[in-house]
Order: structure tokens, then C-alpha cells, then sequence
């Protein structure tokens, strides 16, 4: 897992990345079969936007992430939510083992991963869970809608044009909510031993020009423009939308479970 969100760009990823909605929660237990009794692991947990309400349907959840800034961040959230049953852990895909090591063998009930296992060896981690989980758990790999700049509307397409050209480069990777990637997640899935299922959850949100900026920065990570290019940077891209300034996010939320 690589470290790049440090920083402001946590603080960003805290107040404009999409939360859950409760339905996808219900999937999760449902797939397997969680209870009050079980211990549930958010892998590339973030500022703990799966991690917080996955916590209010099991005994406890333990938030891994490289990033000691969004571990801050998601800390922060905690008490202001006043959640007891998390724990928040400095740590990455491959240290899988390591809680395997201090739980012991099948004492999970779920290894979530959402929005984050692009930055992951997803091979070799799908193999060290399979001891971890207990029988009936397994993993979930979770996208929260594709890119702001990856949607079939008008302005999306506007946007990708705007943000090509500030870049110079074409934008084309997805982030793992592409079909070919979600494919690639499937085959190792089974590969390592888990039954397989996709499903989803869709909802719509509205974000006005703030909040689609906003959402920019949480995506962009050491790139984000300096505190004095942030207005000038929010002109353009007010600019390449207008005269649009709400926008309407049709979100599909892919959930793909393996089960053991």
C-alpha cells in the first residue's frame, strides 16, 4: 500500500469523500453473517468512512491505513461520534500476518477494503486473509462510484477535459471500478479459495462547484495545488462547468464479497 495522502490532502479526504449509506452496511452483514460478537478488519480504512458505521453492527472494528494523517483524521471521528469499538492501526496490506499473529486464526468476520485496493498486492493479500477469517466470513472489496472525472454526464466530461489539460496528461485510470479490474479481483477471489458474489448499491447525491472541488483535492493526493493556487484553480474549474454549478451524482456503489 503506497503513502500519499498525507497532510491536507487527509483533511480533504475527511470532509468531501462520500460516507456509506446504511443498505450497504446490511449487505455486508448479511454476506457474512455478522453479529455483535464478531471482529470486522477496514484495510486502507481513510478517515474511517466504512470503518465507523461497520462498527455499530459488530463488537469491535480495527482501522489499518499507512497514512498516520488519516489515522488523525479518522481518531478524530471517533470522538466525535462517540464510537468506543474501534481500534486505529499504522499499517498496510502486507501486514495481514502480523494481525493474524495477534488475533490468532478464523477470529475475523470480514477484511473490508473499500475505495483502496488499487494501491494493494490483492493477490497475495486475497491468500494471507484465508487463515484469518473464520467459517462463513471472508473479504469485501467495496468502490464508492467512479471518479469525479470518469462519469457519463456532460459535466464530468468537462471536467476530465479541464483536468487533462492542467495536467497535460489523459486520465484514464479508474481507481479499480473498472470492469477489467473488477474482473482481475473475481478470478484471484476464487483463486484463493473464496465463493464469490457482486452486488450493489446505488444512491444520488448533489454537490455543488465547492464540494466538486473539494472532492478534486481528497482525489489528488501530493498533487493538489498549493493554499495560493487553490482560488485560481477553483475559478478554472468553475469556469470549464459553467454555467453549471450543482451537479447531480448518480453513485453505484460495487460491493464484491468472497466467503469462506
Amino acid at each position: 500500500m503506497k503513502r500519499d495522502f498525507g497532510g491536507e490532502a487527509a483533511g480533504f479526504y475527511q470532509r468531501y469523500r462520500h460516507g456509506y449509506p446504511g443498505a450497504v452496511i446490511d449487505v455486508l452483514a448479511g454476506a457474512f453473517r455478522l453479529t455483535g460478537q464478531d471482529v470486522t478488519v477496514d484495510l486502507g480504512c481513510g478517515t474511517g468512512q466504512l470503518t465507523l458505521p461497520m462498527a455499530r453492527r459488530v463488537r469491535a472494528v480495527i482501522g489499518v491505513d499507512v497514512e498516520p494523517d488519516m489515522l488523525e483524521h479518522a481518531q478524530q471521528a471517533t470522538r466525535d461520534t462517540d464510537v468506543r469499538n474501534v481500534t486505529w492501526m499504522l499499517g498496510a496490506d502486507t501486514d495481514i500476518p502480523a494481525l493474524r499473529g495477534l488475533l490468532g486464526d478464523r477470529s475475523v468476520g470480514a477484511v473490508t477494503i473499500a475505495q483502496a485496493l488499487h494501491w494493494m498486492d490483492h493477490r497475495d493479500l486475497f491468500r494471507a486473509v484465508v487463515p484469518l477469517v473464520r467459517p462463513g466470513g471472508g473479504v469485501a472489496i467495496l468502490t464508492n462510484g467512479t471518479p469525479l472525472w470518469l462519469q457519463e454526464t456532460d459535466w464530468s466530461w468537462a471536467l476530465r477535459d479541464f483536468l487533462e489539460h492542467w495536467l497535460g496528461a489523459k486520465l484514464t485510470y479508474a481507481c479499480g471500478t473498472d470492469e477489467q479490474s473488477q474482473q482481475q479481483y473475481r478470478e484471484e477471489l476464487a483463486a484463493a479459495g473464496f465463493e464469490v458474489l457482486t452486488t450493489g448499491v446505488d444512491y444520488v447525491t448533489s454537490l455543488n462547484i465547492d464540494q466538486l472541488v473539494g472532492g478534486l483535492y481528497s482525489a489528488m493526493g501530493s498533487r493538489i495545488p498549493s493554499s495560493s493556487e487553490r482560488p485560481g484553480f477553483a475559478e478554472q474549474v468553475r469556469s470549464a462547468l459553467a454555467p453549471h454549478d450543482h451537479f447531480s451524482e448518480h453513485v453505484h456503489v460495487a460491493i464484491l464479497t468472497g466467503t469462506r
